[in-house]
């Protein structure tokens, strides 16, 4: 009877821990994120101070090498243009029209017009070119002036700058045909760049370092912890809610 007993107190004493345990486990990513201080992550991120270090210089390196040899550079080639307008007065003489906001209105027009299939074609026609796919291009206008800034950019800095100046050509002669617009002359014409304009290598370069910054930290968090290991005494006081009274020295051989 004795034994049997204590076998069933025993019995009952090793659920008891197998669930106190269960429920520690379950818990253990909330609890991780909930006591985690600044200075204990900076205790691990020290313990993996060579991953922390050498990730993200891997990453800016390769980024690097990336850019610098499979990356070409790219130049930008940009003309600007001035949008002239005209109106009919009552006697039917023509004079420059001086309303700020109808030519603002008209600029914003002639820059849509810039980027339209029509314009874009003949600017391919002229130049004996299918398309201008291999070029990227942009146009910027101010909301107080009617000069309309044309840029082009593309692998060779002189074609940059021919299908700028084409492009100029094509939409004056556009603008005039499908709006009440006198002219659009040109201001500056596009010159072929001497400096490339892009890739912004350095850019990338600082941004792989500090994604390989940020991905070094999170194996350092997610390695710790995916370890389920207790290691401190103060670990053992909160997984079973039990004061600690005494400590087992390590034998020889670290068992």
């Amino acid at each position: 009877m004795p034994h049997a007993w204590h076998a069933s107190v025993l019995f009952s004493r090793m659920g008891t821990i197998r669930r106190v345990l269960f429920e520690a486990c379950t818990q253990m990513d909330e609890r991780f994120f909930e006591r985690m201080t600044l200075l204990e992550l900076l205790q691990l991120l020290r313990k993996r101070l060579a991953l922390v270090i050498a990730l993200p210089i891997v990453c800016a390196l390769a980024m690097g090498a990336y850019s610098y040899f499979f990356m070409s550079n790219t130049y930008t080639a940009s003309t600007s243009l001035y949008v002239l307008t005209k109106t009919e007065t009552s006697n039917g003489s023509s004079n420059m029209y001086s309303d700020l906001n109808a030519s603002q209105l008209l600029t914003n027009d002639v820059a849509t017009l810039i980027k339209s299939d029509r314009v874009m074609g003949d600017t391919a026609k002229a130049l004996s070119m299918q398309s201008l796919a291999g070029f990227d291009v942009a146009i910027t206008s101010e909301t107080t002036t009617r000069v309309i800034t044309l840029s082009v950019t593309g692998e060779d800095a002189d074609a940059t700058a021919v299908v700028a100046n084409k492009l100029a050509e094509s939409a004056s002669s556009v603008a005039q045909e499908v709006m009440d617009i006198q002219s659009v002359n040109v201001i500056d014409k596009a010159v072929a760049p001497v400096n490339p304009s892009g890739p912004n290598r350095p850019m990338y370069v600082a941004v792989a370092l500090m994604a390989g910054l940020f991905l070094a930290v999170a194996i350092v968090v997610v390695a710790d912890m995916l370890n389920t290991k207790v290691r401190r005494v103060e670990e053992v006081e909160e997984l079973l809610g039990l004061p600690v009274i005494g400590r087992m020295p390590a034998m020889k051989g670290g068992r």
